[in-house]
């Protein structure tokens, strides 16, 4: 009896990170930083998706950038993160996710290639999600997860296909997940965008399964999967951090989550909660309270101030009780 080998999918070793959003909704945290510099426990949220697609296999990456590149560029200065490969490049005009693809053609290269979030924290399983679009022989291949938050992509499972989004092609058939906003393309695939247009890659991936594109997915509901979008959402991730002990497997830094950068200074009687977080440089006198409260880098929080719920961005808050996200 012959036995059939188990399918054994190609790695992918290029990565396009989308790093130009933005990130209207966080303002006014984002006047200050670009949204993929956003901090978690100190960490810029944009190598968490780094460090999980290192974890996969990818070894180069191109970043688009935008609303303040100049931050990005000091953060991959050496042109590398770890060791692999980092290529910036600068939209003057925002292209949006379609044209930002189009438009880094010439870095991504001839093969297949991960297109990632970088305003995205998840743990989800990359491999599987390349399993499937080599198995499927997929034009583009999506994450799919049931998030809670939209029900946008309508999944054929027999066929392993995307036959719908937001009900644009009519099939009937609801919509039963989210994209996961991860996605892996073929460089084929990066023709169908047309080129130097601000377009979003939805509209290009529906058009083209009307014309019998095979736009494949993968449902990835294990792990967890943050976007962040509201400052709501950037104080729960701390909040889960924390009170469950998460931490993803393919962090390399032993100490995340960390509340404390050890050039900040914490006087005595101090109260500071296991899902807040004090940025470099920053003081908080005696007696102040804070709970999922974050104090960016160079913050300043007085005597008996007490935080619940806020974010405070380098500045000083004099005495008083402040909660829901009142300092920015």
């Amino acid at each position: 009896m012959t036995r059939v080998p188990p399918f054994m999918a190609p790695r992918i070793r290029t990565a396009f990170v989308l790093g130009a959003g933005l990130g209207t909704r966080l303002r006014p945290l984002t006047d200050l930083v670009p949204k993929p510099l956003l901090p978690i426990f100190g960490k810029p949220i944009i190598t968490f998706a780094l460090d999980h697609l290192i974890a996969y296999g990818v070894e180069r990456f191109v970043i688009n950038t935008h609303h303040l590149p100049d931050q990005l560029s000091r953060l991959f200065e050496l042109g590398a993160y770890r060791g692999r490969e980092v290529r910036l490049i600068y939209e003057p005009d925002l292209l949006e996710t379609g044209g930002g693809i189009r438009n880094g053609a010439g870095l991504i290269g001839d093969g297949p290639f991960f297109v990632y979030s970088g305003d995205l924290l998840t743990d989800l399983d990359l491999g599987g999600l390349a399993d499937a679009h080599f198995a499927g022989a997929h034009d583009v291949t999506l994450a799919l997860r049931t998030t809670g938050l939209a029900t946008h992509i309508t999944f054929d499972h027999a066929a392993g296909l995307v036959i719908d989004v937001r009900q644009v092609l009519k099939t009937g058939i609801p919509g039963q997940f989210d994209f996961a906003n991860i996605s892996i393309w073929s460089p084929a695939a990066v023709a169908e965008i047309p080129a130097d247009q601000k377009i979003s890659f939805i509209p290009v991936l529906v058009d083209w399964i009307r014309r019998g594109g095979r736009i494949g997915g993968a449902i990835l509901d294990e792990g967890k999967w943050f976007n962040i979008g509201n400052r709501a959402e950037y104080l729960r991730i701390h909040r889960v951090a924390a009170r469950e002990a998460w931490r993803p497997v393919f962090l390399p830094e032993p100490d995340w989550p960390g509340s404390i950068d050890p050039t900040a200074k914490v006087s005595p009687g101090a109260e500071i909660s296991a899902d807040s977080w004090v940025g470099a440089n920053s003081l908080i006198e005696s007696e102040a309270k804070l709970r999922n409260a974050i104090a960016w880098p160079n913050s300043i929080i007085r005597t008996r101030v007490e935080l619940k719920e806020c974010i405070v961005a380098g500045r000083e808050v004099g005495e008083g009780a402040f909660d829901q996200y009142d300092f920015v």
